[in-house]
């Protein structure tokens, strides 16, 4: 039952979870797989949140995925990104209501029988909570590691420390927490101001003894090229924003494969 599913070819899975909605988790995972890329990895981008898939919109495509062989079901490409997601064969407006079972089972169709290809990485946009679907994921993918991602303030963090200790429970490693929405650059008078309070996710890493992978500002760009389909790290790379993203890449990218000099070769990227 819980025997994880053969992902060959994938050499890193990578969940991106959140102990609550709004803290911007699907738009760090969506530059996270832009970063990797941007690196010259083999990426893909599967989107698990079953209830409200984000990343046809984020990653800015759409259509319906083939099974070009019969057999498995070929990904979307994006930005030279694969990508999978429930949300291009289910309506944008159009609720899912799914029981947990058929949840679980539809996760571990987008695992099993989608052909991903060779991959150095395969991030995952985990729904946000510790339910059905992060249970599924955490047991029958064979995660590399989860990556937590939060928001500052004491409510937001507290929720983390939950996602944090359920994937301790199922023996995934967790990679690190993220700080996003860290803080705020008045794009007119340059002032900061820490609108969700600051530094709460580091305190926390530091607590509970995780690594700290770095902070995502609140910023309007951000916002405005994840509803355009471009993130960030690809619309403006060389943006402070975009850096962010990089370097926390960087960090994760040397933690799951210090043994690698980091980039595919030629003609090793995945093609459109």
């Amino acid at each position: 039952m819980n025997t994880p599913v053969p992902m060959p070819g994938v050499h890193a899975l990578i969940a991106v979870a959140s102990g609550k909605g709004g803290v911007g988790k699907s738009t760090v995972a969506a530059n996270l797989a832009a970063a990797f890329a941007a690196r010259g990895r083999r990426v893909g981008l599967l989107d698990a949140d079953i209830y409200g898939p984000s990343i046809p919109r984020m990653m800015g495509i759409g259509g319906t995925p083939m099974a070009a062989d019969g057999d498995r079901i070929q990904p979307l490409v994006s930005h030279g990104i694969a990508c999978m997601s429930i949300g291009f064969v289910v309506g944008e407006a159009d609720p899912v209501v799914w029981r947990g079972p058929l949840v679980a089972r539809t996760l571990e169709q987008l695992l099993a029988e989608v052909d991903w290809g060779p991959l150095d990485v395969l991030v995952i946009d985990l729904p946000p909570g510790t339910g059905d679907a992060q249970l599924t994921l955490a047991q029958r993918a064979p995660l590399s590691g989860a990556v937590i991602v939060s928001t500052p303030q004491d409510i937001a963090l507290a929720a983390a420390r939950k996602g944090l200790h359920m994937f301790e429970k199922v023996d995934v490693p967790v990679l690190g927490l993220i700080e996003n929405m860290s803080y705020f650059i008045c794009p007119h008078c340059g002032a900061r101001t820490d609108i969700f309070a600051h530094g709460g996710a580091k305190r926390e890493a530091e607590r509970l003894g995780v690594p700290f992978l770095g902070e995502i500002p609140l910023d309007v760009r951000i916002r405005e090229t994840s509803d355009a389909g471009t993130p960030i790290v690809i619309a403006e790379p060389e943006s402070p924003q975009a850096q962010a993203f990089l370097s926390i890449a960087d960090g994760l990218w040397a933690g799951i494969a210090p043994e690698q000099d980091g980039k595919a070769g030629p003609g090793e990227r995945v093609q459109l």
